[in-house]
């Protein structure tokens, strides 16, 4: 066919090998983890698996924006669809949170009989008004600024959302820091008991889940300065915004529950 024109609003994706190296390095990094976690070799592997995934995640991401920007593939189909598989992925996190969240309650409302008491006898909770309370007020604070962000790119004024996204970077990092403080002050380890280990999964599982949206705002950032969002065309920016605002309703939950309710 000599004529390349296109009759659909869809794009074709080319053959790609980033899938199967994500496969890889995933398959990799969970079993030097498993290794790791029975004191069967050293984290090496986990690393190695990790670093795969990371190398193969800028670069299939590299090549989605190379897409949008020199190829003029995300059509308003296209980016529909876009739009779509990032609600299904974060309805998925929703499902994933929700299992951390069934355990918590099935020993705070006495359903495992094994659990007399909660908190469990000798475990001491974190203050609910300390670290936790001020992380609470920094992620709601990130969530104004990204919305600033987001509207700044909706008008078109690239300063503003610019600046909008390296203060809400600031503020993840900002999280992340005195979340690692809070753990330093925990008076409990995480193999004391069923409290302990559901709320460093839940709580750290979180914070691997802001480690990811810095990231992701990082990359937003970038692309904001070089003048890849447009009033009609932020596909990637919204992504991160849905991911970001996901993360602070997840924290949301874990404070009033978690260490509110929980400790009461």
């Amino acid at each position: 066919m000599s004529d390349s024109h296109s009759d659909h609003p869809f794009h074709l994706l080319n053959p790609s090998p980033w899938p199967l190296t994500a496969s890889i390095g995933a398959f990799i990094m969970a079993l030097g983890a498993v290794q790791w976690f029975h004191d069967r070799g050293q984290k090496g592997w986990m690393l190695a698996g990790l670093a795969i995934v990371a190398v193969t995640a800028f670069l299939w991401w590299r090549d989605v924006v190379r897409e949008a920007r020199r190829d003029h593939a995300h059509t308003p189909a296209v980016r529909h669809g876009l739009r779509l598989g990032m609600a299904l992925f974060i309805a998925s996190e929703v499902m994933f949170f929700a299992g951390f969240f069934w355990a918590f309650f099935n020993g705070a409302l006495g359903v495992n009989p094994s659990v007399s008491q909660w908190p469990p006898a000798g475990i001491e909770p974190l203050h609910t008004w300390s670290l936790p309370f001020i992380n609470t007020l920094i992620l709601l604070s990130s969530g104004a600024t990204l919305t600033w962000a987001h509207h700044g790119v909706s008008k078109g004024h690239q300063r503003q959302s610019v600046l909008g996204l390296a203060v809400t970077v600031a503020l993840g990092i900002l999280f992340l820091s005195l979340q690692m403080v809070e753990y330093g002050e925990a008076t409990f380890k995480f193999t004391e008991g069923v409290y302990p280990s559901v709320f460093y999964m839940a709580t750290g599982f979180h914070g691997f889940h802001v480690l990811v949206g810095v990231c992701f705002l990082i990359v937003c950032t970038l692309r904001a300065q070089t003048g890849h969002f447009t009033p009609g065309q932020h596909v990637g920016f919204e992504a991160a915004a849905w991911y970001w605002h996901f993360v602070d309703v997840v924290w949301l939950f874990l404070f009033v529950w978690v260490y509110w309710w929980g400790n009461s």
